[in-house]
This record gives C-alpha cells, structure tokens and sequence, in this order.
C-alpha cells in the first residue's frame, strides 16, 4: 500500500502539478497515436512544451510584480492582513499531505466518466489548478470532519473533484463557443464561475452589443489612440498605479519589496510596470505557440482512445481573443476590490488582502467573456462580479476554513468558494454521521454529476435526432453537409443553447 501511494503522490507532484511535463506527455501521446512521421512528434511535442514554458515565463514576470504592488498597496491604505492560528502549510504537512493522493485518483475518475459518458467530452489539463482544488476539496472535508482518516479523504476528496473536473468545462461550454467562435477546446480554470457571471449576466441586463461595443473595436481620440496596443495601455496603467501606491506606502515595505535594487523607489516602480507588460506580451506569446501545437496533438487521444474529447485548458488561452478585454476586465476588478476593501476596513468588518493575481485573472476572464456577450461594457461588469467575489470571499471564506487553511480565502478564484462552500454545507448538514458522512457527500456528488451527464446526453441524441441529414436541406434551404460551420471548427452539442 506504500508503495502505491509514493508511486501516485510521484506522479502528482513530478506530472500534474508540472504544467510543461504533463502538456508534454499528452501532446508526445496523442500525435504517437496518430502515427504521425519522428520529425513531427518530436517538433510538435518540443513547440507544445516550450509553448507552456514561455506561456508560464510570462506569468512568472508579471507575477512578480503583482506580488509587490500587494503588499505596498496594502501598506498604502495601512492594513495589515488577517492572522490565525492555522496555516497552510501545517495543513499541508499534516492531513493535506494527502493531496497528491487525491490528484492522482481523482484525474483516473475523471478520465473513466469522460471515457463512459459521450456528453463528458473534456479532458481537464489545467495541471496547477488540479493542486489547488484538491487542496480546497481536502481542507473542506477535514474542516467538518477533524477525525476522517487518510483513505476516506483520498477517495472521498477524489470522487469530488474528478465531478468537478469533468462538469467544469461543459457548464462554460457555450460561452467559450461565443468567445473563441469553435469548440476545439474547452475552459479548465476556476474562474469559471466569474465566466458564467459575466457572460450571462451582461446578456440578463442588457448591458450593450457585442458588435456594436466589442472593446476591440473602441475608438478613441487620435492623440489617445496608442491605448488601443496592449503592451503600451499595460504599460502606462500599471506605472501610474504603482507609482501612486509607492507614493502613500510606508517606505519600509517599499525598500523590502524593491530587495537590493539600486534604483530610486519611482524608477523601480516603472521599471516594474514594464516587466508587468512585458510579461503579459510574453504569456500571449507563448498561449498562441502552444495551442498550435496541443489541439492537432490532442486530436490522437480524441481518434483513439477517448473519442470526441478536447482539452479544457487554462484561462490564457482566451486570452488572445479579447486583450483589451482583458485590461479592462483587471482594471475594473482591481477598482471595485480597493472601494471595498476601504469600505470593509472603516466598517470594521474584515482587513482585506488584495490577492493581485486572482484579480488580474479573474477580472481578464470576466473581461474577455463579458465582452463576449456585451463588449466593453460586459468586460467592466465581469472585473466588478470578480471584485465582488473576492472580497466577500475572503471575509466569509477566513472563518470558515480557521482549522485548517485560512489562507484558501485570499488565495482563491471564484470556484473555490463555490466549490468548497458547498461541500462544506454538505458536511456540516450530514455531520451526525460521523465521518461516514463524507462517503455519502462524495456519492451524492457522483450520482448528480452522472445524471447530469446522461440528462446531456439523451438531449444531444435527440438534437442529433432532429438535425437534418446531409442530403436534406435545413428551414433556410441551405444543405446541412458539413455540420462544423463555415470556419471548419468541429462542433458538437452539449444540450445547452449558445448564448
């Protein structure tokens, strides 16, 4: 038994939770499978990989610098972030060393639902998040549970996030086909929820025309129109936040984030907000390199061994599609953040952490995928419905997670509180049971993912039962050969209707 779990607890820390290994294995695989000549696999596999790798330089740059900008915003406002007695890590030292364990069980429950069920036709392969989400899946048990043992967490925490893995990309499905325009891949992220939000919501308000008001298409005056390059609207937005939160912070946090640097505090504070663009350029970069590379690759696995599966990928890869969006989306979130957290903070209510990273991707989701819907005017609701998830998340999600690992509330996306909230009011209503309560919360969660999925696929079958065949014209006279579009793009239906 020991010997298993150092072998799977290997695969999930040396495989899943290694974004360029595993991107590798799947596109070395899938164009193996297609017998593809050595010269291509060994291209292919390489450009996909090195995709990956540039796509995660580029986050790496601008993290750094969202990093800084954090805690000297935070000392700006002069807050000082939450404590408790339990962290992360001591969770992850003692009951959550089992996270691994869950990763690797979860994702072969994940592949045997996508390798039974037709409508489960995505493969999740956002490596990092799967971490992440285990975690929040364990410490959600092991909050209600404080005496479950290390098996009924593994399959139980597995059982939950295989479900979460394998109906994620398809409730995002829709939108993802207005965003993107074909279906040749899916959303694996957890800010999904912010996607549906704003996607949904922008079309519920009627908040504009995604034509007429596309953030793409924004015309500003001649003298203003350099705004319309994202690297130089990057540029010049980040410099002039950071230079006013250097002006306000104290300058003890200001000299501990700038490290050894030499260079005055303002000549820093540009000097970051030109590796923040620089690093959003490199990530778009390395987005478009690596789905060249992985949606053929991946066409192998979709032929002969999962048939009709696409990869559900991470939230970058939208990304290119609406970049103005997506500064836009991260400007308005970013905003409705810093008006809550002052309003939390003369409440009294809860000392906000300004989580940068979740809110430039998270606000870049709501962005892209409200503007999908709405234009520029859905992208600035998308940044606000993740400002507000996320301050409200933190000062609810703190307490909730005290005995385990607090820090998952200003570390998370969207979903996690989603996600987790909802275990956990699972667990607690069934908490009588002991701790055979969280094999009878996993097993609700797998027969309503399960019906789901049939409900899917009884739905499509009766769509494709409907659809004219392809001698047969359709209402508007048009012959139906050649169902996938004018683009070329392979559709398939999920039972749900386009926005």
């Amino acid at each position: 038994m020991d010997l298993v779990q150092d072998v799977l607890t290997g695969i999930a820390n040396n495989i899943f939770n290694q974004v360029p290994i595993l991107i590798g294995i799947i596109a070395l695989v899938g164009l193996l499978l297609q017998r593809k000549p050595v010269e291509t696999v060994v291209g292919g596999t390489l450009r996909a990989v090195v995709g990956v790798v540039i796509l995660t330089l580029g986050v790496d740059v601008f993290v750094g610098g969202l990093v800084a900008f954090q805690a000297i915003v935070s000392s700006a406002v002069g807050l000082e972030p939450p404590s408790a007695a339990s962290t992360l890590n001591d969770f992850l030292a003692g009951t959550g060393s089992a996270v691994p364990m869950i990763i690797a069980v979860g994702f072969v429950i994940h592949l045997l639902l996508v390798g039974v069920f037709p409508a489960a036709r995505y493969v999740y392969l956002t490596g990092h998040l799967m971490f992440w989400m285990s975690i929040v899946i364990g410490a959600s048990l092991a909050e209600v549970f404080t005496d479950i043992s290390r098996t009924t967490l593994i399959i139980a925490g597995a059982v939950i996030i295989a479900c979460y893995w394998t109906l994620q990309p398809l409730w995002t499905a829709p939108l993802m086909r207005r965003v993107t325009g074909h279906d040749q891949f899916g959303l694996g992220h957890t800010t999904s929820s912010v996607a549906l939000l704003a996607g949904y919501g922008s079309r519920a308000l009627r908040l504009g025309d995604a034509e007429k008001h596309d953030s793409e298409k924004l015309k500003l005056p001649r003298q203003l129109s350099f705004f319309k390059d994202i690297n130089v609207s990057t540029a010049l937005i980040i410099a002039v936040i950071m230079l006013v939160a250097i002006a306000f912070a104290d300058s003890a946090v200001v000299q501990e984030q700038m490290a050894d640097s030499e260079l005055l505090p303002w000549a820093w504070g540009l000097t970051q907000a030109l590796r923040f663009a620089a690093g959003i350029a490199i990530l778009l970069f390395g987005v478009r390199m690596f789905l060249a590379e992985i949606v053929p690759a991946f066409k192998g696995i979709s032929d002969k061994v999962l048939p009709g599966t696409r990869p559900a990928l991470d939230i970058p890869v939208v990304f290119p599609k609406a970049p103005t969006a997506v500064m836009i989306g991260f400007l308005s979130s970013t905003v409705v953040f810093l008006l809550l957290m002052g309003i939390f903070a003369a409440a009294g209510w809860f000392v906000l952490v300004p989580p940068m990273i979740m809110l430039f991707f998270g606000g870049g989701s709501g962005g892209v995928f409200g503007n999908a819907v709405a234009g520029w005017r859905g992208a600035v609701f998308g940044g606000l419905v993740n400002g507000v998830l996320l301050a409200f998340g933190q000062w609810i999600g703190w307490g909730l997670y005290g005995d385990t690992a607090p820090e998952i509330a200003t570390l998370a996306d969207p979903d996690w509180y989603a996600v987790g909230w909802l275990v956990l009011g699972a667990a607690q209503l069934l908490a009588p049971l002991g701790a055979a309560a969280a094999w009878v919360v996993a097993g609700a969660v797998l027969v309503l993912t399960v019906a789901v999925l049939l409900l899917l696929g009884r739905r499509a079958r009766r769509v494709d039962t409907d659809r004219p065949t392809s001698d047969e014209p359709d209402a508007a006279g048009r012959p139906t050969s050649g169902a996938a579009g004018t683009s070329g793009a392979p559709t398939t239906t999920t039972g749900g209707r386009d926005v």
